[in-house]
């Protein structure tokens, strides 16, 4: 993985970096594994803006991703690693021994002809999927379920990746991306090493034009409002709009909004640092 750094031939291509792409084996995406998806423009079912700041963005559709990774006892080859406009990672497609295709997040590493499989026995290698309870302690995982048979909710975008610290009876001790030790069920599945695409924290778009393509609008600045519109509005001339909180009054940076009765509090080892 590589970022390039265009030569400055307009203003807005002065301080662009974009991906190398250099790991993406093709730009044509499998057919059977895509979906439409509608936009909402934050909008609901009766046409209000419930959500601002969504709108416009180049037309996309959804790939058909395996976040479960159930198909057990199949081999599976790597046939192409893709660009997936819905995620940060990239995606590979591979193709099971029985003919069946699928897409999966490629970590990082993973390479076409590639080899990989899940379930019991599997070694611990690169793109495999194994139940935390075969997985060797220290090991670097990402794709993580929460609920055994739900799909993988953690460490799934670009360049996200958890530790496996220890494991005890029906729990294993899992080093979050956020820096949280927190307990998880030793019967979920993860996959093995890091999601692919770290680089794209490297990325700057050089120009507002390119956030109204991905479906971004126009913000507006909370301390240049009204106090009619925000608890940092207002102030005779620019004011610095007192301490930083959200529009209906919630303290910002590092102010804790857990819930204290939350039923998974139990399972949190230690809290991520602030």
């Amino acid at each position: 993985m590589s970022v390039r750094k265009l030569k400055p031939i307009t203003p807005a291509q002065r301080f662009r970096v974009v991906n190398g792409f250099d790991s993406i084996t093709t730009d044509k995406p499998e057919k059977s594994l895509l979906a439409p998806k509608k936009r909402t423009g934050g909008r609901n079912n009766k046409g209000k803006m419930t959500a601002r700041h969504i709108g416009g963005g180049h037309k996309k559709r959804y790939r058909i991703i395996d976040f479960k990774r159930n198909k057990f006892g199949f081999e599976a080859e790597v046939k192409s690693i893709e660009y997936d406009p819905n995620r940060s990672a990239f995606i590979a497609l591979v193709e099971y021994t029985d003919g069946e295709k699928r897409y999966v997040v490629a970590q990082s590493g993973l390479q076409v002809g590639q080899k990989i499989s899940s379930g019991e026995g599997v070694a611990p290698e690169v793109g495999n999927a194994l139940f935390l309870s075969e997985i060797p302690l220290g090991t670097i995982i990402s794709c993580i379920e929460l609920v055994p048979g739900r799909g993988a909710v953690i460490a799934r975008s670009a360049g996200a990746f958890a530790q496996l610290m220890a494991r005890d009876g029906r729990f294993a001790t899992v080093k979050m991306p956020s820096g949280e030790t927190r307990m998880v069920l030793v019967t979920c599945m993860a996959s093995i090493g890091v999601v692919s695409n770290s680089d794209h924290q490297l990325l700057v778009s050089g120009k507002a034009g390119r956030s109204r393509w991905l479906g971004r609008r126009p913000r507006t600045r909370p301390v240049a409002m009204n106090p009619v519109d925000h608890p940092m509005g207002g102030g005779e001339g620019r004011a610095s709009g007192g301490h930083p909180r959200s529009r209906n009054g919630i303290p910002a940076k590092g102010f804790r909004t857990r819930s204290k009765t939350k039923s998974s509090n139990k399972f949190i080892i230690e809290r991520r640092k602030k």
